[in-house]
């Protein structure tokens, strides 16, 4: 169970960093726009900081995406 919610975590945080790069934003515009640091912003889309709905929700808006794309695990695992 633990393993699979790790899976399912690092695969969020890989939809976020590649939806990031498609639209050439970098990690200091998105840590900028969350008033967060940079350092702070690559732990997240590395799964190391666990983020809050909250926070999903504005990494969503900043991308334009919605939010059901940062979290559809099913993508990265076809990609």
């Amino acid at each position: 169970m633990k393993d699979m919610l790790n899976i399912k975590i690092k695969a969020i945080a890989a939809n976020i960093r590649h939806t990031r790069e498609g639209l050439n934003y970098t990690q200091e515009y998105l840590a900028a726009k969350l008033s967060i640091s940079q350092n702070a912003y690559s732990k997240i889309e590395l799964g190391y900081t666990k983020i809050t709905v909250e926070r999903l929700f504005q990494i969503a808006a900043i991308l334009e995406v919605d939010v059901t794309e940062l979290i559809n695990t099913d993508k990265v695992a076809a990609a």
